[in-house]
Order: structure tokens, then sequence, then C-alpha cells
């Protein structure tokens, strides 16, 4: 290849008229000046304006102006949910979130009240309730939420078993850390309000998984049988006690019967041995009518001969006598 040499000195810079370069500056600081005046405050946020870093006013929603290069805003999002992640941390929120395989143990291993180890996840949501505390009031507030969400967090869990932690007080420490949380924050007028605190995965350690669900297995078919032995016991021992105080009642019964028939027939014999005192062939003779009252109608047949009867007697049917004589029930103790 051919070397080739160019000599500066020949390039000819064309020459700008002075009057047209003051009129290109001037136009540069206006535009500069009108892009560092007005500043959009989006509708989830306020701006807090700041003069020579000391605080002078929060302005609302919409096209704003400022002093340019005397005045910076901040913008905080005043009504938007923020968050912040423990044991993991999201990639790509969506339909299917992606999740860093990057492993969190510092911060999501714990250790509960029974000595056990358990590795919790969870996921604390909150929203900037006071602005010009947010920004001024503490230093390096994210980090400073953060390990006050661990310390919380491994307080609560501490305080709690294993099962306790993993199964039936998912609920309650979810309660108790936001409740603790938000007293933190307003005694460390963080300026923000909690607003929920959700577990995600709460585990045991990967090496002794295998025998966490050995033991979780166990534990079930326990209580599975102590469920069946309930449900027996429910379905005998009430039914026993009920058929036991069914024969109670029934005795009982049957007792108050015989008592009140043995005094109903103790009262009549002694009301009709009080008559019978009184007059006794009355008494006598009404216990025979009686008596005969109740005995005639089983006898069947009757043919009755007076006793001075004499001579010839006429002449009866005596073949349907014997048939209503042998159709009738005989009586204990007597004749047809």
């Amino acid at each position: 290849m051919d070397d080739r040499t160019f000599d500066i000195s020949q390039i000819k810079v064309p020459a700008i008229p002075s009057k047209s370069m003051g009129t290109g500056v001037i136009a540069l600081l206006i535009v500069g000046g009108l892009l560092s005046t007005f500043y959009q405050i989006q509708p989830e946020e306020v701006g807090v304006v700041l003069r020579f870093g000391r605080y002078v006013r929060t302005t609302d929603p919409g096209l704003r102006a400022k002093l340019p290069l005397l005045e910076t805003v901040i913008k905080v999002p005043v009504q938007r949910q923020l968050k912040h992640e423990f044991g993991f941390r999201t990639v790509e929120a969506g339909v299917r979130s992606q999740f860093s395989a990057r492993q969190f143990a510092d911060e999501a291993v714990m250790l509960t009240g029974d000595l056990n180890v358990a590795v919790v996840e969870w996921i604390v949501q909150y929203r900037v309730s006071e602005p010009i505390q947010y920004l001024f009031k503490v230093r390096n507030l994210d980090d400073t939420f953060r390990a006050m969400n661990e310390a919380v967090m491994r307080e609560v869990v501490g305080d709690r078993t294993v099962t306790e932690v993993l199964t039936v007080g998912r609920q309650d420490i979810e309660t108790s850390v936001q409740q603790q949380l938000q007293v933190l924050a307003g005694q460390y007028e963080m300026g923000i309000t909690v607003e929920q605190v959700v577990l995600q995965d709460v585990n045991p350690p990967d090496p002794v998984k295998p025998s966490w669900d050995e033991v979780n297995q166990a534990q079930q078919q326990r209580d599975r049988l102590i469920n069946e032995a309930r449900a027996e016991y429910n379905a005998i021992i009430p039914r026993a006690r009920g058929e036991a105080e069914q024969a109670i009642l029934q005795a009982e019964g049957y007792a108050l019967d015989r008592v009140n028939r043995a005094e109903g027939d103790a009262a009549r014999f002694n009301s009709v041995y009080e008559a019978y005192r009184q007059a006794p062939d009355v008494t006598r003779r009404r216990l025979y009518l009686e008596t005969m009252q109740r005995v005639l109608p089983k006898v069947g047949g009757k043919l009755f001969l007076a006793e001075d009867a004499n001579g010839v007697v006429p002449l009866f049917s005596l073949d349907t006598l014997r048939q209503s004589v042998g159709s009738a029930a005989p009586i204990p103790g007597g004749d047809r």
C-alpha cells in the first residue's frame, strides 16, 4: 500500500460568523434553561424539591417548574407498592416468573425455638407514606430496612417450633413480623407503611429433607390412626350411653307402673272392703252379679229351669243347644 501523508496546515476550516455563534449559544442556553426549569411528576409519585440541598417543598403529580441550577427534584413513588425479597431473587416477573439460581442461605437459614433449622423465604411489601422521612431521616434506608426484616423474622421464628414454622404457624408469623416491623419503622422515622409480609417456601435444609419427609409421614399416619380411633369412639360410646340411659328409663318406668298399679289395686280393694263392711249382703250380691256379668257371655247357649218346675218339659231344639254349648269356650273351674 502506498503511504499517504496529510498536511494539517492545508486543511481549511470554514469561517463561522461571530453573530451566528452567539445566537446558537443563546439558543442552547434557553433550551437548557427550559429543560432544567420544567419537570413531570407521574400520577403515582410526588416531587421533593431541594434548593442547595435543603428541602423546600413537595409537588404533586403533573407538569411543574423549579429554579434552574438552584433547585433539584427527587421523585418518590408514594402510590406504588414496593417490596423486598429475602431468601430468593426474582430475575423476571411474569406468568412464569424466573428466579435467580443463587442461594441466599445467609438470610434464609434460621434456628427455630426447638433448636431445629429451617430455610425461610419471604416478601415484605410496603409503601412510602412520608417522603421527607423516607429520604432524609435514615441513611441507607434500604439496607437498614432489610437488616430490620432479618432481625425481626429471626426473632419470631426463634420463638416457635419447626412444626409451627412449616405448617400451622405461618399466618401468625406473618402477622407478628408485620406488626413489629411497623413499630420499628415508626421508631426510626423511616416514613414507610408495611402493608404485608408473605411467607414463601419454608422448608428444612436439603441435607435433612428425606428424614423430615419420613417424620412427616409418620406424624400423618399417627394423626390418621388417632382420628379413626376417635371416630370409632364417637360412634360406639354415645350409642352405648344412649342404650344404657334408655334401659334405665324403661326400668324406672316399669317400676313406677308396677307401683302405681299395686297402689291402685290396694286402694280399690280397700274401697270394696269398706263397702262390704258397711253392707255385707248388698256388696256380696253386687260382686256376684258383676262376676256373672263377666262369665255368662263366655258360656254360650244357656237353659234356665225353675227350681219348682214339674210336669211335662216343653220340647226344645236340643241339637241347636248342643251346638251352641259345644262352640262355647270352657270356663276354668266350672261346667258347661
